[in-house]
């Protein structure tokens, strides 16, 4: 039975919209991929570390603009890596770890050097002996020397030792054996101390050439038995304070060529010694100028030196005296992992929570002024220009 003329029109009108409706778009316009430099520096900037502990082949650092409340941009880097910033500001080093099948494979440490008026693409990098040391976050994995002529990058093996390089021509100079203590800590031009597990210190120093010429031993500063010392340094004008487990204030001064040692002072009183203490993956930070120290504090007992704090107290660094104590686990929901203030005279205080949050606080206060919610996943440190 043949089909009706009316059928057959309608065939063919379904056909000819079918082939319409099928015929491919026009192709997009090429994506063209822009950068922009930087505005200028604002001192209300910070640099904020993700370990991305989820997946810690991808490491990262954000850069966050704190009156704006935004991202200004980020620096890939890798697995478990070590950073800072030179003497002048003007370069990032991310001292870090690749395999070349993404989790396994041939083993590349290198150092990569990027410039922050763009945050692009690294300028250069220095490829390293396999024997980076891959820590929790501190200010010594890696560090320049005060002159920015040396850089030094923590190695560890299970020996201890660091690298000295010029970052300059990109290249090793050399290797430094520290007989067991760890991290490098630069001061001036050519020394270099190391934290050891009897609570001493040990003091390289350095030839032109980047070789050693000297070392020394100091006492020890601390008793590693009975209260360890976090090996998070807190800046200070000529040097680092180092607070113990207990809260105990050690107060370092490299400004010369061998360290200098204050006498202790305690975060906490004889009543709350053993109960309150100092906890995080950063334990502090000092408003050099107004002699603010913060420090992140929880109750708990032995054990609990990562877990965070549910305060934030407040001292005065020059006569020792708490000035205040902020709820802050209260106010935003989680403990405090990480903390950074600007130097500023109207400062800042950065706030990062065990939940990824960044609080942006006035450091004089203690308001809160904004919070951006699950800002990284594991925020362990922070750095302001």
């Amino acid at each position: 039975m043949s089909a009706s003329p009316v059928w057959t029109a309608a065939l063919a009108s379904l056909l000819v919209a079918g082939s319409v409706a099928a015929a491919p778009p026009a192709p997009l316009p090429p994506e063209k991929l822009t950068s922009e430099p930087l505005p200028p520096v604002s001192p209300h900037w910070v640099y904020v570390y993700d370990e991305a502990f989820a997946n810690e082949l991808d490491g990262r650092l954000v850069l966050f603009d704190g009156d704006h409340y935004r991202r200004l941009g980020q620096i890939d880097a890798g697995f478990n890596p070590s950073f800072n910033l030179s003497p002048d500001g003007s370069t990032t080093a991310v001292a870090t770890t690749y395999w070349s099948r993404g989790a396994h494979g041939k083993r590349t440490d290198v150092v990569e050097l990027t410039d922050n008026r763009t945050l692009n693409l690294p300028q250069h990098e220095i490829v390293l002996p396999t024997k980076r040391a891959t820590t929790l976050p501190t200010l010594f994995g890696i560090a320049y020397s005060s002159d920015a002529h040396f850089l030094y990058v923590a190695y560890v093996t299970p020996a201890a030792s660091f690298g000295v390089l010029d970052p300059a021509h990109g290249t090793v100079l050399g290797e430094i054996d520290t007989a067991g203590c760890v991290l490098v800590i630069p001061h001036g031009p050519n020394h270099v101390s190391s934290l050891c597990e009897s609570g001493r210190v040990l003091t390289v120093t350095l030839t032109p050439e980047g070789k050693e010429s000297g070392r020394t031993l100091s006492e020890p500063f601390f008793n590693a038995d009975t209260d360890p010392a976090f090996v998070q340094g807190i800046r200070q004008d000529h040097g680092y304070a180092f607070l113990t487990f207990l809260g105990e204030v050690h107060e370092v001064d490299f400004s010369g060529a061998q360290p200098v040692f204050a006498a202790p002072w305690s975060l906490v009183t004889p009543a709350e010694k053993g109960h309150w203490r100092p906890g995080a993956s950063q334990v502090g930070a000092l408003q050099r100028a107004l002699h603010r120290l913060y420090v992140p504090m929880h109750e708990g007992g032995e054990g609990t030196h990562k877990d965070g704090g549910s305060e934030v107290w407040v001292f005065d660094s020059a006569s020792h005296q708490r000035l205040a104590r902020w709820p802050l686990q209260a106010a935003l929901g989680s403990r405090i992992l990480t903390l950074e203030v600007t130097q500023d005279p109207a400062p800042l205080l950065f706030v990062a929570t065990v939940s990824g949050d960044l609080a942006v606080l006035d450091g004089l206060s203690g308001k809160i002024r904004h919070v951006t919610k699950h800002f990284a996943q594991t925020p362990w440190m922070m750095l302001t220009p």
